[in-house]
């Protein structure tokens, strides 16, 4: 294919191709050129055939090509033609000899810029007729980009993710694009001979919009952000710039208003708000942990001896039962504040779902009450996870207790698993920011009273509560939000008033399969006693004591260390075998790792058990302890210390079921 060739600056010498078989023509023209170069310099160049001349277009480039041939040939207009389809882009005057005026329109249909007879070649008539047909392929060349531009300019507004309205100077609606269209729910034939009133949200006053008309009528741009209402009557926010139109004569005529929808960017800004929030509040809950559940551990502790030492039936018993109870609800508490703020301990396993879910359908029942009708539909081939299954319990047990509030006149409580695979088409569908791959899916859903619209955006906030003062803490769909991403899930809520409320809970499956799961965690019985000697370490004075009472009850040898320097001063200093060390983990001048290390030496055969008040996250990191096996999170029960000192010791049948 022959490329157009740039037609040279008009001003400067013009390139002339000469397209004829008869070589006199060549001379004849030259001669007339330079005779009148003072009127028009030009070039001439000679081609003596088609061929020839589409090679020389696409070498060099010409302002202007003479095409001789006869006239009435049908062949000329076919041969024009195909030089114009060919992407030549230069102007063509024809020569022909007694051209009729039916042969001279073809020839101008057909492309040609004007004919001339060769009968009329002379100087003046030829630089005139070159002159007319320079100038006016380079007009045509420049309606042509002005064109092409404007067609650009409207391509691009018409395809702007942003909205794009144009008004006159009083306001009314001349044009919307298609994003206007999407974002507002107002179709162009609405919108047009409207004002922008229609968008109208009242949540900006008077004085937002009087400085707004200040602005673009004094010839400046208004920029800012507006919460506007769509036609659904739906809020949404658009980052405005608004400019005025001049015309010629500098006179403003329209203005043009140009918005970014926000509503994403604010979507995302409240997530990470709402993420902040709950890591401040988290980093409260991790901090105050240590000192809570020391204080739980020394009420328990001293509750539980004092009941030991009181008459079966008395008063008395009954009080301090109730103090107990008080100590069990606040360390239910204390782990709800870990949980949500991903800081409670775990002790992660690879289970089946179903498994972990059975063991606890029982308590549910216990929980929802008997006017409530419990389902519980296993999936098949889930595959497995790796969690904490006490921690499913705490999702199940809040979920469970919500929905019992929800259907006060009874109604029916729904728990299904199933395996599924989440694939890039659903994680775009619903913008979240999880990994491709197999999940088991906990779906717990009710038929109550649902929750409000207003409520829903906030239900996973920690201490956000619908209930009466005093009826529940707010704290249950923030543990169990908590504890499902501490897990690596994610959760969906659906809920509509009187329709209900489904809670689809993704767990991330194992990626290989792994034999020997465990079955659901079993509560601790009563311990058996012992007649090892134990070395108690714990800087916390009325937890130790406490501790080292009742160990002793049960037969034990205590040893008790306010911290680790004395602790390895007891150690050196004890004749007799040290068959375990309980101690705390974080302490003043040494901790319970290092503790651990320096009595490793010492004492190679002492086995280790920790304890600890402070979250899950921080014993982690003093790499000292598998939360399974020789750990032991405060607050605890004198009960559960016994047993774990005998199941640290080696004896996993001590415990005799209560």
């Amino acid at each position: 294919m022959v490329t157009g060739a740039k037609p040279e600056v008009f001003s400067s010498s013009l390139r002339v191709l000469l397209v004829s078989s008869r070589e006199e023509d060549f001379f004849l023209i030259r001669e007339i050129l330079d005779r009148n170069r003072w009127d028009l310099r030009a070039e001439l160049d000679h081609a003596g055939s088609i061929q020839e001349a589409k090679d020389m277009l696409a070498q060099e480039n010409y302002g202007l090509v003479l095409f001789d041939h006869a006239t009435g040939n049908t062949a000329t207009v076919q041969m024009l033609s195909g030089f114009l389809r060919s992407g030549v882009n230069v102007p063509f005057v024809l020569l022909t000899e007694q051209a009729d005026e039916k042969a001279v329109a073809e020839i101008i249909h057909a492309g040609a810029f004007d004919c001339m007879e060769k009968s009329q070649l002379n100087g003046a008539n030829l630089a005139r007729t070159l002159r007319c047909s320079v100038n006016l392929h380079s007009s045509q060349r420049q309606q042509q980009a002005a064109e092409e531009s404007l067609r650009k300019l409207s391509r691009a507004v018409e395809q702007s993710v942003d909205t794009v309205m144009i008004t006159d100077l009083n306001g009314v609606i001349e044009y919307v694009n298609p994003a206007f269209e999407a974002v507002t729910g107002y179709s162009q034939r609405e919108a047009i001979g409207q004002t922008p009133r229609i968008l109208k949200s009242g949540e900006q006053d008077a004085e937002t919009y009087r400085q707004l008309w200040q602005t673009i009528l004094a010839g400046n741009t208004y920029r800012g952000i507006l919460a506007n209402r769509t036609k659904r009557g739906e809020i949404y926010y658009v980052e405005k710039n608004i400019s005025p139109i001049r015309n010629a004569q500098g006179r403003i005529t329209h203005f043009v208003a140009n918005g970014r929808d926000l509503s994403e960017r604010r979507r995302l800004e409240a997530q990470l708000v709402q993420v902040q929030k709950m890591e401040a509040i988290g980093r409260l809950a991790g901090g105050v942990a240590h000192d809570f559940n020391n204080l739980l551990t020394i009420i328990t502790s001293y509750a539980e001896l004092a009941l030991d030492a009181v008459i079966p039936g008395t008063p008395l018993r009954a009080k301090i039962q109730e103090i107990l109870s008080a100590s069990r609800r606040a360390t239910e508490l204390t782990r709800q504040l870990l949980a949500f703020s991903r800081r409670q301990p775990q002790a992660l396993r690879v289970v089946e779902l179903n498994a972990v879910v059975g063991g606890i359908i029982k308590s549910l029942h216990r929980l929802i009450g008997e006017d409530i009708e419990l389902d519980f539909i296993p999936g098949k081939d889930l595959g497995q996870v790796r969690l904490d299954p006490v921690q499913v319990e705490q999702i199940l047990m809040n979920l469970a207790a919500n929905s019992r509030d929800a259907m006060p006149q009874g109604g029916r409580f729904s728990i299904e698993t199933s395996a599924v695979y989440l694939d890039d088409q659903y994680i775009q569908q619903k913008q979240a920011a999880v990994p491709v791959g197999h999940y088991a899916r906990l779906t717990v859903s009710d038929n109550g009273e649902g929750i409000p619209p207003q409520h829903l955006q906030h239900i996973f906030e920690p201490f956000y509560t619908t209930k009466s003062t005093g009826q529940g803490t707010g704290l249950g769909l923030a543990t169990v939000y908590g504890i499902v991403k501490q897990n690596h899930g994610f959760v969906w809520v659906y809920s509509e008033p009187g329709m209900g409320t489904v809670f689809k809970i993704y767990l991330p499956c194992v990626e290989k399969r792994e034999v020997g799961a465990e079955p659901v965690h079993k509560s601790p019985g009563v311990p058996l006693p012992g007649n090892e000697t134990v070395l108690l370490v714990e800087d916390e004075e009325a937890v130790r004591r406490a501790s080292a009472e009742y160990l002793g009850r049960c037969g034990y040898t205590v040893l008790e260390a306010k911290d680790g320097v004395h602790a390895l001063s007891l150690a050196r200093n004890h004749a007799s075998p040290i068959h375990l060390l309980v101690t705390d983990v974080v302490m003043p001048r040494m901790s319970g790792g290092q503790l651990a290390g320096e009595l490793e030496t010492l004492r190679p055969e002492t086995k280790v058990l920790f304890v600890s008040g402070y979250a899950g996250k921080m014993v982690a990191d003093h790499k000292v302890a598998d939360l399974d096996s020789n750990f032991l999170q405060k607050p605890f029960t004198l009960r559960q210390l016994a047993s774990k000192v005998r199941s640290a010791l080696g004896d996993t049948t001590g415990a005799s079921q209560a």
